[in-house]
């Protein structure tokens, strides 16, 4: 605050009320020019030293006031108080001014003092002083207790408010409320003298910090990934998503447990760490599975102290905001003018920064939308100096700058590369809502009850829509679309395509006149909106192939984008941009810029058909013997027109370019082509695209096959799925056409098909059962580490006819999606091997194993390793037992069967002729068990390897084993 000239003036020497007039027009001036910060300053003094009543300070403090008038209002309110109140007001004012310099205050008061409202007044300056930079704490505590409502407690966060002036508004609440706050808040901050968490000279990093949580909080409190209208707060509308730790795989001799889900609070947890030196978490996750929402849920958690504060300072960034950065950037430009400015000390905070990285987060949100591919060659080290946008990210992730501040880094799986991964400290899966998270989000997004349980209904009786909204996207799709979804007759969306045509409708129908709703996507609807359905397909489609995925107005109007297109609603405002840019727009999700491109490419005039087979990576080789023999260095292939289809397909992001074949694909499929072709869009045309679609498709599955290498000799022949397998076998359910189908599987002949790794949720489930129910001969599918989940095995039911054997370890699969299984299961006569490590079955699937091998004869491995099954469940299996004579595997590892669940099974195999190896490794068995176990081998003579390692067996146990051993001539291994 600047000085004032007549404090320098004792009020001995002159008349204190004569100086206050003489200076009325220099003490205005004073008010106004400084912060608001120094004028509340003034006011808490002056409430202090009961200058200012209570009424009058009320009066003072009105929102929405110019700062001059309630200046002018103060100065007369004193000047009515007469020469005691011009002298306090001059000692107010050199008090704010000294507080400014060094807002240390040391100051206590009695706990015992009948009267707490009053002392809060008392020692309002100190306790505004120690409450600032922790009032979110305090608000989280009182809240808490029932000292506040939820109501209070968000008036006070609002987001224009700094954190003196939320500290401010919480002793106000406290002086006027009488149920104890204002004595909880005394003792809480008198018994915390470590509040203070900077040193009283970082006042510049105090208000800094205020600075950055009203910034990063405005920024995080709607929801807007999929919403343009921006009407959802985030903290009614999130969700929590299933957040897996990735473990490490294949460790000899290590029983791997299932992996760690966590909360979002658990996200620095030290459990789980690849690389001890690395600074960057990196979360994982497919396109639409909310990795953008769960990087807001953690800026509002920080920014509004509910989480997170072990940081002072969180900046978030977007990828696909940094990557339009043309100019050298440092780290300090980056900070300040990429996401929050200090107004004052920029030296003194930038040095607090890097004197205390392990206090500072920053996360890079869609490096998969990131154009520059990561690269640790190019090292950059120094703090203050500039360099390209990429390097400069490149070098804060592998920690050459900002070592041991934390990053997080979201991304696409197949945009990070082993490279990167080096630098990875933890990684972490998103895998999408659970079945209670899919519901327990539709009804926070609708208020009536009736209309949520009918939705839910809907998705339970529709597998394939239920199985589509394990992805977040889809189910705001769902919620959005809910009364489409609930009139509609014609049956529900099966496919991709179908839910984004649908959400289209959606959009059309809001835009139009209301005598259209009822005709629903018709011809009519579509063609009077095709040439702003190009317009926005044009955008997105340049977009893809210039790796752009925000756009400015000169952009716009380059692709001819005008404001009726935009009133669509597709095009929002885009998130994280720099603040004083000028504006840009981006699609609502990722996915709805590939929708909008293969949109155009099936039905833009201009977009030539043989360059669909760029789309698919099809094109035919060169004609010429000598281009396909000699490098390319020696014989030119002819050059790609600069902006053509054919140029901007080729320089695409594979990812991208999938989900854009995904929607071209479903989009050419004889159910929506007869709707396209209405649209006064010439038949041949459409014909030609569907053709070299489906072409494309037959030939890429065929070069996989052909990939394929021969059996070895003994072995079945195996073929584990290329990158891009799973996409083609969802394009190929995208079409929905089983002839197509069959042909394309026609040439597959492997009798293991694996497909660890891959991705697969419940989407893909059911586009692989529609294929690989046409193979010719029965396979065993491999799908294990995936998300395949309750719903996906539901997906499954279509291929268990030609499934001899199934492996889904690692795919968050409970007791009610494997007994559906099983149901299913018992119609066919393939299966004959089941594997389940690593899942959440408990004893209530149990009664389900038992009828499977109770009906099925010819079952022959059953592997239940790592769930928690209890000793009643090994009783209910062991009678499935009891009725099966063909069983040669069983594992149940990892469990705890206990001596009784021991002793079931035991008593179940005594006499079992086709067992020879069992493994009860892990599952608490003591000396009973062991004897049980003992008396099993003196009857049975077909087991080979018993296992019974990590178990209680003592001496006793031991003695018994042996003494079994002695009468039995089958056992070879005993561990």
């Amino acid at each position: 605050m600047p000085s004032l000239p007549g404090c320098q003036t004792s009020g001995r020497e002159m008349n204190s009320r004569e100086a206050f007039q003489a200076q009325r027009s220099q003490l205005v001036g004073l008010l106004v020019s400084g912060s608001l910060e120094g004028f509340e300053s003034i006011l808490d003094w002056l409430l202090s030293w009961e200058v200012l009543s209570w009424e009058e300070y009320e009066g003072l403090r009105l929102l929405g006031q110019p700062l001059s008038q309630v200046a002018r209002r103060l100065l007369d309110t004193i000047w009515n108080k007469g020469s005691w109140g011009c002298q306090k007001f001059f000692a107010a004012v050199q008090q704010a001014q000294a507080d400014s310099q060094s807002p240390e205050q040391h100051d206590s008061w009695d706990l015992h003092s009948g009267h707490p409202a009053r002392d809060l007044l008392n020692h309002r300056p100190a306790i505004v002083r120690k409450l600032y930079s922790h009032v979110e704490d305090v608000l989280a505590v009182a809240r808490e207790r029932g000292f506040i409502s939820q109501y209070e407690c968000d008036e006070i966060r609002l987001p224009i408010f700094t954190a003196s002036q939320r500290a401010r508004r919480l002793l106000d609440l406290a002086t006027v409320k009488t149920n104890g706050l204002a004595a909880f808040l005394l003792q809480h901050l008198q018994e915390s003298p470590a509040l203070l968490s900077l040193p009283f000279e970082a006042a510049e990093c105090q208000k800094y910090i205020s600075k950055l949580r009203a910034t990063v909080s405005a920024q995080s409190r709607s929801l807007s990934t999929y919403d343009g209208a921006e009407t959802l707060r985030l903290e009614d509308i999130y969700t929590e998503n299933i957040l897996e730790l990735r473990m490490e795989v294949g460790m000899v001799g290590a029983r791997k447990k299932s992996p760690a889900t966590l909360g979002l609070e658990e996200l620095f947890s030290t459990q789980g760490h690849l690389n001890e030196d690395a600074d960057t978490v990196l979360v994982v996750g497919e396109a639409g599975s909310g990795k953008s929402t769960l990087l807001q849920r953690l800026h509002l958690l920080w920014a509004t102290g509910q989480d997170f504060q072990e940081f002072l300072f969180v900046f978030p960034f977007s990828c696909r905001q940094l990557q339009c950065v043309a100019k050298p950037l440092s780290v300090r430009t980056l900070l300040f003018e990429h996401c929050c400015w200090p107004d004052v000390g920029q030296q003194v905070v930038f040095e607090f920064l890097l004197d205390h990285p392990d206090r500072v987060l920053l996360t890079f949100d869609g490096f998969d939308e990131f154009r520059f591919k990561f690269t640790d060659q190019e090292r950059h080290c120094s703090p203050t100096d500039p360099t390209s946008v990429q390097t400069l990210l490149f070098n804060l992730l592998q920690g050459n700058l900002l070592k041991n501040a934390r990053k997080v880094l979201t991304s696409r799986p197949d945009a990070v590369s082993a490279c990167l991964r080096k630098y990875v400290r933890t990684e972490c899966h998103l895998r999408g809502f659970s079945e209670e998270g899919i519901e327990l989000y539709l009804r926070k997004c609708h208020q009536d009850p009736d209309v949520a349980d009918h939705l839910i209904q809907l998705l339970r009786a529709t597998s394939v829509l239920h199985g589509l909204c394990h992805l977040p996207v889809f189910s705001w799709m769902v919620s959005k679309c809910h009364q489409e979804l609930l009139l509609q007759n014609e049956g529900s969306p099966k496919t991709t395509t179908d839910m984004y045509l649908l959400i289209l409708q959606h959009f059309l129908l809001h835009a139009s006149p209301p005598d259209a709703i009822s005709h629903g996507l018709g011809p009519g609807l579509l063609q009077g909106k095709l040439p702003s359905l190009l317009h926005l397909g044009h955008l997105a489609f340049w977009g893809l192939g210039s790796c752009c995925y925000v756009f400015s107005a000169q952009q716009l109007q380059m692709a001819q984008v005008d404001a009726e297109d935009i009133s669509l609603g597709f095009l929002v405002r885009a998130q994280g941009v720099v603040p004083g840019s000028a504006a840009t727009l981006e699609f609502l999700h990722i996915t709805f810029q590939c929708f909008f491109a293969a949109f155009y490419l099936v039905l833009c005039a201009d977009v030539p058909t043989a360059s669909l087979r760029h789309l698919f990576k099809c094109h035919r080789a060169s004609s010429s013997q000598l281009t396909r023999l000699l490098p390319a260095l020696c014989v030119q292939s002819p050059r790609t027109k600069e902006g053509s289809v054919t140029a901007l397909l080729q320089k695409a992001e594979p990812h991208n370019l999938q989900i854009t074949a995904a929607f071209l694909a479903g989009l050419l499929s004889r159910e929506h082509l007869d709707l396209l072709a209405e649209c006064q869009v010439s038949e041949k045309a459409l014909l030609r695209r569907q053709t070299c679609a489906r072409w494309c498709l037959a030939r890429s599955l065929r070069k996989h096959f052909h990939c394929i290498p021969p059996a070895v000799p003994g072995e079945a022949k195996s073929m584990h799925a290329m990158p891009g397998f799973v996409w083609l076998i969802r394009s190929l359910y995208e079409m929905q056409e089983e002839r197509l189908a069959r042909e394309a599987v026609r040439g597959l002949d492997v009798e293991h098909l694996k497909l660890t790794f891959c991705g697969v949720g419940p989407a893909e489930c059911a586009a692989l059962a529609f294929v690989l129910q046409h193979v010719q001969r029965p396979l065993a599918l491999q799908l294990d580490y995936n998300s395949v989940g309750d719903i996906g095995v539901e997906q499954l039911r279509p291929c268990l006819g030609v499934c001899k054997a199934l492996y889904l370890r690692d795919n968050n699969i409970s007791d009610r999606g494997i007994c559906k299984l099983i149901e299913h299961a018992l119609h066919y006569g393939q299966l004959q091997k089941l594997a389940l490590f690593n899942n959440k079955l408990t004893d209530g699937c149990t009664h389900s194993m038992a009828k499977l091998l109770e009906c099925k004869q010819n079952f022959l491995a059953l592997r239940l390793g790592n769930n928690h099954i209890t000793a009643a469940g090994a009783q209910v299996l062991a009678q499935g037992l009891r009725s099966n004579a063909s069983l040669q595997f069983l594992g149940f590892w990892g469990n705890t069967v206990g001596d009784k669940g021991a002793q079931a099974l035991a008593e179940a195999l005594g006499d079992h002729q086709s067992l020879r190896w069992l493994s009860l490794v892990g599952n608490n068995i003591g000396s009973m068990g062991a004897r049980a176990l003992a008396q099993m081998l003196e009857k049975n003579m077909a087991l080979e390897e018993l296992c019974l390692e990590e178990n209680h067996l003592c001496d006793e146990g031991v003695c018994s084993l042996a003494e079994g051993l002695k009468r039995n001539s089958s056992l070879k291994v005993l561990k």
